[in-house]
């Protein structure tokens, strides 16, 4: 069952296409890592399916909804952490936490448990007092994180959750997204793409404000990322000769060298593996390294999108 579905999405600002046609299926209680270069037109979907900005054209349904006819309905089901969240600076975070429960209409009693939970969740429990004004960029970030999900959203949108946390703060943050897994639907927009690659169970990537690709994580990882084994050898000049020869090889796409390394792609992994070391090998090389590079999605992004960007 999808929590977000858009269909044939489009958003233009003049002559500029920010959607062009996008579709998108993120199936409930999903990690969804949402990445794209920059202009790619991520920010324009999440404004979209927050609520805060219409379609030129197209359809889309976020936990049950249809944004064209019940949105006044979409602010109770989702919680929504921008990139850089906005606090009124007199109030402390149990004041603002307690006016957000009152707005989603919590009953006392509730409201007040609801907000100490939060609080201790994002490591804030100590400064619930202190006014918000005083806080550091992480600490508003926190706080972000407490504030979307005070009304228990189905689905939570976070745009750059972890940009402004120092590495503590990022694994504090990355832990309690990947504990969402299941309690809820996560759609998130980052461009730490370390960060996707741990927490996210499908990844979908934006170019030109179309869905280019959209796959489980490890399935992306072996199916687009291309096959790369390194070599390093005691004969730096003999491992630059054999390359002339490796370059030739029906199974190799290509060989590089960097710092005395030589970085072999290869079309075919499976013979790769039979016929890499053997060549090697029959060169009359001594290795001191030869290793199969593990496919980061760092690799799916720069093959996908080449070098616009991301953002």
């Amino acid at each position: 069952m999808s929590s977000i579905r858009v269909e044939s999405l489009v958003k233009t600002y003049g002559p500029v296409h920010a959607l062009d046609g996008l579709n998108l299926h993120v199936e409930a209680g999903s990690v969804f890592g949402f990445l794209g270069p920059n202009g790619a037109g991520k920010t324009t979907t999440m404004r979209i399916l927050t609520g805060l900005a219409r379609p030129t054209s197209g359809q889309a349904w976020v936990a049950g909804v249809d944004l064209a006819t019940d949105g006044h309905d979409l602010s109770r089901r989702i919680g929504y952490l921008p990139e850089e969240p906005a606090f009124y600076p007199w109030m402390t975070p149990l004041e603002f936490l307690d006016y957000l429960g009152r707005l989603y209409g919590l009953q006392a009693k509730i409201r007040s448990a609801r907000v100490k939970e939060l609080l201790d969740l994002v490591k804030l429990g100590d400064s619930g007092r202190r006014r918000i004004g005083g806080f550091s960029r992480g600490m508003r970030q926190r706080l972000g994180f407490a504030a979307a999900l005070v009304n228990q959203p189905e689905v939570l949108f976070l745009d750059e959750p972890a940009s402004a946390l120092d590495p503590a703060g990022r694994k504090e943050v990355l832990d309690l997204i990947g504990s969402l897994h299941g309690q809820c639907t996560v759609l998130m927009s980052t461009h730490i793409l370390a960060d996707v690659e741990r927490v996210c169970d499908v990844i979908g990537i934006m170019a030109r404000g179309r869905l280019i690709v959209q796959a489980a994580r490890q399935e992306l990882l072996e199916q687009v990322a291309t096959p790369v084994f390194e070599v390093e050898a005691e004969d730096v000049y003999g491992l630059q000769a054999w390359a002339e020869t490796g370059r030739t090889l029906p199974w190799v796409a290509s060989v590089e060298f960097k710092a005395a390394t030589a970085r072999v792609v290869v079309k075919d992994v499976s013979l790769a593996k039979r016929e890499l070391l053997p060549s090697l090998l029959q060169a009359g090389l001594v290795l001191n390294r030869y290793e199969e590079l593990k496919p980061s999605l760092e690799d799916v992004f720069l093959r996908l999108v080449g070098g616009e960007g991301l953002k």
